[in-house]
């Protein structure tokens, strides 16, 4: 054979051999449910209760035996998206405590206060002297309140702030739930690194995963925030739970030490040990907590965030369940795996059946509701090119404009002093994105979505009535939704601003006058 073909064979050779390998570690191979032991229609009952229930979800993804058996996301949230995490991004920073511990750059007895010498109140307690990085992991700092929304609303060395709160309870003895513990532990991985933690896990964890533009919110020292604030996609949350479930091994690897991953997913402390056994029984916030893991009923293990964000690992089935959501009611919405995906897993393989093309098929068309065309306005034609002042506020809104177009509704929102455009659809989901802050549950912090890009939009409108406008925007990589209300009367506009976050229960009514 001619030596260039020579060359040309292998090359192809290599190159196939490089594109397979890829494939293989850039996403999860996928499988049908049958094939690894799950009963479809135990799934399709699963999608069924959620449907009839008060849950929001946006996506679920089920893993069996490393394989992707069941995967989903309501319109318009997508598989190619990003999702916030709340405090799920605290089992991300505990795994990067885990890379730190295991390169010796630090260790769980390590005191809290060595590493921040200059950052220390006047008085340095005794209790404050003990705190320990473990104690920080497990959310036994031993501050009581939890400090987290005042310390991150009204300073801006956030260390410091966490420093200069008593320590009234003997660490590592007193669960309290401490978001900024988990920060803390955050500020100490990037001194001990000089990274940010979501620069330090890139070559360590998201690049052995395949875990492709995480993003993570800043404080404004440029510290990542630890206890929440990251974004990944549904599958980037599975593959962290089947790393923990494989004991930190990944494609033939050890990514992290097996004996990280087993301390860090056993319990170190009962939330409340003076609760009876019955409540304990029934709860999933009541069977200890480890290191920035909770653990679940069923012997099972979760990383959690705040409105449904939940990586469920199930040693004992080989199972890995994801769900990002926006969910009134947690415990209801664990109910839920536990009454119909726990059962759904029979063990034996078993044949493909018409309910495993159902499942797909009702898998593909997942979707949430868009409100409807309404009806149309006369109003329509007047408003467009038309402006409204709006009187002083508490959301900081200064005016809004319209203009109409076929099935399209534009409106200019002025918002502490900055001008955003936002275009809608009628009937439809209208895609963009915006620099204006969305619904969050920590809107107050300083530098909140320091570190982001823009926010992807879905964006729809309707005429509730002639003189009713409604303006829905769904922040598709949030759990959140804003939706604004407006009511016109001859020259004055009533604006009603709410966010989905609060169910209902927190809005803003504001008033305004057409602008001469």
């Amino acid at each position: 054979m001619h030596r260039k073909t020579i060359v040309a064979v292998l090359l192809f050779v290599f190159l196939f051999s490089a594109c397979k390998k890829e494939q293989i570690i850039t996403s999860l191979p996928r499988s049908t449910p049958e094939t690894e032991g799950v009963s479809s229609q135990g799934i399709l009952d699963f999608l069924d209760a959620v449907a009839a229930g008060p849950h929001e979800l946006h996506s679920i993804m089920m893993v069996r035996h490393g394989k992707v058996i069941a995967e989903g996301w309501w319109n318009p949230y997508a598989p190619e998206l990003k999702h916030t995490l709340y405090s799920l991004s605290k089992t991300f920073t505990s795994t990067a405590v885990g890379f730190a511990v295991s390169e010796q750059k630090l260790a769980v007895t390590d005191k809290v206060i060595s590493f921040f010498p200059d950052e220390l109140p006047d008085t340095v307690s005794p209790f404050l002297v003990d705190m320990e990085v473990r104690d920080l992991l497990s959310m036994t700092a031993g501050q009581d309140p939890d400090p987290t929304f005042s310390v991150v609303s009204s300073d801006s060395n956030w260390v410091k702030g966490f420093l200069s709160i008593p320590v009234i309870n003997d660490p590592g003895t007193k669960f309290l739930y401490n978001s900024l513990a988990t920060y803390m532990l955050s500020a100490i991985v990037q001194k001990v690194t000089g990274e940010k933690i979501v620069d330090y896990l890139k070559p360590r964890l998201f690049q052995p995963l395949a875990i492709d533009g995480a993003d993570w919110e800043t404080d404004p020292h440029g510290i990542n925030t630890g206890g929440w604030g990251l974004r990944v996609k549904t599958e980037d949350i599975a593959k962290l739970g089947q790393l923990y479930l494989q004991k930190g091994e990944w494609n033939g690897n050890q990514v992290l030490p097996a004996s990280w991953i087993e301390e860090a997913s056993t319990a170190k402390i009962l939330q409340f040990p003076e609760v009876s056994q019955t409540k304990r029984d029934s709860s999933d916030w009541l069977q200890g907590y480890c290191y920035q893991i909770w653990r679940c009923r069923h012997n099972a293990f979760r990383g959690d965030g705040a409105y449904g964000q939940f990586m469920v690992v199930m040693p004992e089935m080989e199972v890995v369940v994801v769900i990002t959501s926006e969910s009134p009611d947690l415990q209801g919405e664990l109910n839920l795996v536990w009454d119909y995906l726990l059962p759904a897993v029979k063990g034996d393989k078993m044949p493909d059946s018409e309910k495993t093309t159902a499942l797909k098929d009702r898998l593909a068309s997942l979707a949430l509701p868009i409100p409807d065309k309404g009806v149309d306005s006369p109003l329509a034609m007047s408003l467009s090119g038309q402006t409204y002042e709006l009187e002083q506020n508490e959301r900081g809104l200064e005016s809004i404009g319209f203009h109409f177009m076929d099935n399209m509704c534009h409106i200019t929102l002025n918002s502490g002093g900055t001008s955003y455009n936002l275009a809608f659809e009628k009937g439809s989901w209208m895609k963009g994105e915006t620099t204006k802050p969305g619904p969050n549950l920590l809107l107050g912090a300083k530098a909140h979505f320091a570190g982001l890009p823009p926010s992807k939009l879905a964006a729809c409108f309707s005429w509730k009535d002639e003189s009713t406008l409604q303006l829905v925007l769904r922040y598709i990589e949030s759990p959140h939704t804003e939706t604004l209300t407006c009511m016109f009367e001859g020259e004055k506009i009533t604006v009603t601003q709410q966010y989905s976050q609060h169910f209902g229960s927190n809005q803003a009514e504001i008033k305004g006058t057409l602008k001469k």
